[in-house]
């Protein structure tokens, strides 16, 4: 277990400055190894052979190479505490999606135009011919998914695994992110990249929309959530998105194009509404209240294991 200081430390950097627009983010490197590897196995034969060896080496090689530079810190513990801290720090994007998403409700103040092109920075769906509704409903969404992707599951393999735990959940999710798709392409090749995520994401998916139904103050919201959460096309990504739902009284979910292609998900709730800027306000502050809920508890949980081991 890290120590429960740099947890408080790279929370906090991440709550100020977000992600840092001019330091070298490990995501980055993360995309272009997947990349790299990506354009030159997926091609020919056993493509989904390779794609699986692939996979497992990325997230074998971030996970010892962080815990081979922790093990090292440890000697030193304020080298320790820097170190622990700048992971946890690159690892949260809890600040930067928020910021995604009020632009994308400014921008659509302005012009429809603006909103799709601004929405279209957070989500892997096609936005050129989304309407307005659309346009927010996409926003919202990914805000939601995001709370589990980008906060609650690096800080629950935090409290698994440690920093190398939270690092090598990062590239997970970053292999999912890049091919992790059903289309044409990556159907065969990052087919075992979407299911190491989903594997990795099936206790916080629910864990994260337990927490935002504790922050709405709506226990009743649960049973919303139990109802629709299994009704997405992923195994995980419902039960956020679910919780939001309900919490806001509104649908998501149903057909949109990703690469050229529709897919057809099924809806989220049955109350198709316009949704507000009022509605994005308190979509963020229920997702501000979850994770200061998940971050006292890995901290409390990481005291208690440095007192007690």
């Amino acid at each position: 277990m890290t120590n429960p200081f740099s947890l408080l430390l790279g929370w906090v950097f991440d709550l100020v400055f977000g992600d840092p627009q001019r330091l070298p983010h490990p995501v980055v490197w993360f995309g272009r190894m997947i990349a790299f590897g990506e354009h030159r196995l997926n091609r020919g034969a056993h493509r989904q052979l390779k794609g699986a060896l692939m996979a497992i080496f990325l997230i074998a090689f971030v996970f010892v190479l962080t815990w081979w530079l922790h093990s090292l810190s440890i000697a030193d513990g304020w080298f320790s505490l820097c170190f622990d801290t700048i992971v946890i720090f690159f690892c949260l994007a809890g600040t930067t999606l928020i910021r995604e998403v009020r632009d994308v409700f400014t921008a659509l103040d302005r012009s429809l135009e603006e909103g799709r092109a601004q929405v279209a920075r957070i989500v892997g769906r096609d936005t050129s011919e989304l309407s307005a509704q659309e346009v927010r409903t996409a926003a919202l969404e990914t805000l939601a998914e995001n709370l589990s992707d980008g906060v609650i599951a690096p800080l629950f393999w935090l409290a698994v695994l440690g920093v190398p735990g939270m690092a090598a959940y990062k590239m997970v999710n970053t292999l999912d992110s890049m091919i992790g798709y059903r289309t044409e392409r990556y159907r065969a090749f990052g087919s075992w990249a979407a299911h190491i995520d989903d594997v990795a994401n099936f206790l916080p998916a629910r864990l994260t929309a337990l927490l935002m139904v504790i922050a709405s103050l709506r226990p009743s919201v649960w049973s919303f959530v139990m109802r629709y959460g299994r009704r997405h096309a992923s195994p995980n990504s419902g039960y956020p998105e679910a919780a939001l739902a309900g919490i806001l009284d509104c649908r998501f979910g149903g057909p949109h194009y990703y690469f050229g292609q529709l897919f057809d998900k099924p809806y989220i709730g049955e109350h198709e509404r316009e949704l507000t800027t009022k509605d994005m306000k308190k979509a963020v502050r229920v997702n501000r209240t979850a994770e200061v809920l998940m971050v006292v508890i890995v901290f409390v949980t990481a005291l208690l294991c440095q007192y007690f081991g």
